[in-house]
């Protein structure tokens, strides 16, 4: 059972329907309160799929220009837990070719990748010519969750900010075009999504018990941050934040600035006309002998 604040949390708009219905008894009035806020939302998401579409649209001749050019491209999506990385990431690749761009989320380091170059696991997934790479997390786990949670200890944490302006200059020196975001987003807009996941059960598997520990460290991984950015947040591989409190707008403006990174022209394919089917020749084997998914819808 959800209580009225929770409710009032997780459904945009309902907050100031819910007051002017306290102030204004009249069920009709209510009703019609309602139905506005559920129009105005019906044409933000008829908007926001609209633009999500014409970006999409320039990403596919984006990522036809890294192929073309032997471009190599990496992005990298870091912020809190709940911020909207995951989303914007399927939002990106949703429309390209998996073999051009593709997602790098790694998870615990082995016992072997532990004793490594810290940045050597990460090395093996950058670009080849020709590719996209999105970094779902990436190399900055150190300056972040370690860090907070103390998975690494200090000197690994000092040596991490020391070498990772260094690391990341040689990688754009040999030719890797590297772009960095970071999402932000508030305290309750967290909260909200955290508690959304916890009643939706196609999302519940997002929740780990290091989400839920990050809510009671939120001062700690405010520190972390600001320190990893005064460190390498630098003028040859800048972070660019992405205000994410609202989830489609973050998307739209991730992508539009995405895609004045890099510049790139539309590739004129030559026209392809379908052949015909030629069926001469052979005959099938009776259908009844294949085996059938029931049709079930």
């Amino acid at each position: 059972m959800i209580n009225l604040p929770e409710v009032q949390d997780l459904i945009p708009g309902i907050k100031l329907t819910i007051m002017a219905h306290k102030k204004n008894k009249n069920p009709k009035s209510f009703t019609k309160d309602v139905t506005l806020t559920k129009q105005k939302e019906k044409a933000n998401k008829k908007y926001y799929e609209k633009e999500l579409v014409k970006l999409q649209t320039e990403l596919v001749k984006l990522h036809e220009w890294i192929k073309a050019q032997g471009l190599k491209v990496v992005v990298i999506f870091e912020g809190r837990d709940a911020a909207g990385k995951g989303g914007v990431i399927k939002r990106i690749q949703q429309r390209l070719n998996p073999r051009i761009c593709r997602v790098v989320a790694l998870g615990i380091p082995t016992e072997k990748e532990k004793n490594q170059w810290y940045f050597q696991r990460y090395v093996a997934h950058l670009p080849a010519a020709g590719e996209l790479v999105l970094f779902d997390r990436s190399w900055y786990n150190r300056a972040g969750v370690e860090r907070v949670m103390g998975f690494c200890n200090e000197d690994e944490y000092r040596e991490f900010l020391r070498s990772c302006p260094r690391f990341e200059e040689m990688l754009i020196h040999s030719g890797i075009i590297l772009i960095k975001y970071w999402f932000s987003v508030s305290d309750e807009e967290q909260e909200k999504r955290f508690r959304a996941r916890m009643i939706d059960p196609t999302k519940y598997w997002k929740l780990s018990p290091m989400d839920l520990e990050s809510r009671s460290k939120w001062v700690e991984y405010s520190k972390a941050k600001d320190e990893m950015f005064s460190y390498t947040d630098t003028k040859v591989s800048p972070w660019y934040v992405v205000n994410a409190d609202n989830k489609q707008k973050a998307r739209l403006n991730c992508i539009h600035h995405l895609l004045s990174m890099i510049p790139y022209k539309d590739i004129k394919y030559k026209k392809m006309q379908l052949p015909p089917i030629n069926k001469e020749g052979y005959i099938r084997p009776p259908i009844t002998e294949q085996t059938f998914v029931p049709e079930v819808y």
